[in-house]
């Protein structure tokens, strides 16, 4: 990385950070300045606005995730370990880039024209890359896009009440969700009297 994009990057995480706080509209172009120590002239040689930084945000950020979750997937030989590594992945990464997974969730609408298709891009081949995954379990409980969007929505939210310095390492949150994935969507479905029963405390 030279020194232009290092620079860039140690810009764009403080913008991350800055929006995560006030949101998109709250913040300003000056308030990421004081943030990353840079001038607004400065920060106008990287970008050339506030929309544009955003979109950085949010493009770099599906770009690294994607390509991780690829190498991690491609080093598991079985469906259920590829799923696992690709649910660990994406936790260690967000968990070093809380402030990104937060601006990912909420402020895409803020983006237009091209930056917006392009991310939208992004985030389909990075489901898609998790839909092809599911394909590979035999006899899954429920569809796989239920499935996807489920885990999606599980491991997304860790922002509003997961701590990294906290007392559950990321690793062991990787592990549990997965655990808890796995268990509902990999295992084979008990047969419906075995259901009833047990609801009935059979």
């Amino acid at each position: 990385m030279d020194g232009f994009d290092r620079r860039l990057q140690q810009l764009l995480a403080s913008a991350a950070k800055v929006f995560a706080e006030r949101g998109y509209h709250g913040a300003s172009m000056r308030d990421v300045a004081r943030a990353s120590g840079m001038s607004l002239a400065g920060i106008y040689h990287y970008v050339r606005g506030k929309q544009e930084l955003l979109f950085l945000i949010q493009d770099r950020c599906f770009a690294a995730v994607i390509a991780g979750a690829r190498g991690a997937v491609g080093a598991e030989a079985t469906p259920v370990d590829r799923i696992r590594a690709f649910i660990r992945h994406h936790i260690l990464f967000f968990a070093a880039h809380m402030d990104e997974m937060k601006v990912l969730a909420h402020e895409e609408e803020e983006l237009s024209g091209t930056m917006r298709a392009q991310v939208r891009a992004r985030k389909r081949e990075y489901v898609n890359l998790l839909l092809g995954l599911l394909d590979g379990v035999p006899g899954p409980r429920v569809s796989r896009r239920v499935a996807a969007y489920a885990l999606f929505g599980m491991m997304n939210w860790i922002y509003t009440w997961y701590h990294p310095t906290g007392a559950i390492p990321a690793a062991q949150l990787a592990e549990e969700i997965a655990a808890l994935f796995l268990g509902g969507y990999a295992e084979p479905a008990l047969p419906a009297t075995s259901r009833l029963v047990a609801s009935h405390g059979g």
